[in-house]
């Protein structure tokens, strides 16, 4: 999901789905924050941590500074929110990390990974997301084409919990992001 803020305290919310394929075109005139899943890159990371990024790297290498000013406001409305942020550099990914790809992007210094902001182009980006998957627990690639689970018997075990900590991460993350909204300037 993706809030598109105006000039003054009007604020579009654009579900753009998994690598933005909801969305027309990632470009934006105004600042943009995005807001969805994250897998953790580093085991302090469990299920239901809040990141929030200061900085956005794609797998191609280059980086995003985000809004110091939007980064402020989603890190007091996490706590606010009874939440100790994480912030640090997250990596945008095409596929799931999984894996020695974790271990490797966390040495190039991300914490933890999502499939959407570093694609968005906006003049201010921030971004606030809950961990899913984990270290120690990794998602079957099979769940970026749900439709093969059927045939995928490594996705079964982690449908339940998928449909009960899926959700639930993704509400922590969208209460953040209500509370910096509603508390913005």
């Amino acid at each position: 999901m993706c809030a598109a803020l105006g000039p003054r305290r009007d604020v579009r919310i654009i579900e753009c789905g998994v690598r933005l394929k909801r969305l027309n075109r990632p470009e934006f005139d105004g600042p943009v924050i995005t807001c969805g899943l994250a897998g953790g890159l580093t085991p302090e990371l469990s299920t239901g941590s809040v990141v929030i990024a200061q900085r956005v790297m794609a797998s191609d290498g280059r980086v995003v500074e985000c809004d110091e000013q939007l980064f402020a406001q989603l890190m007091r409305a996490a706590r606010d929110e009874g939440h100790e942020p994480h912030a640090g550099m997250l990596l945008t990914s095409e596929a799931l990390v999984n894996g020695a790809s974790r271990a490797a992007w966390l040495q190039r210094g991300c914490i933890a990974v999502d499939m959407e902001t570093g694609l968005v182009r906006a003049p201010r980006i921030a971004c606030v997301r809950a961990v899913l998957d984990t270290p120690a627990r990794e998602l079957s690639d099979a769940w970026l084409a749900p439709w093969t689970i059927a045939w995928r018997p490594d996705a079964w075990p982690q449908i339940g919990w998928i449909a009960r900590e899926g959700p639930r991460c993704a509400r922590v993350a969208a209460r953040v992001l209500a509370k910096a909204l509603l508390d913005r300037d």
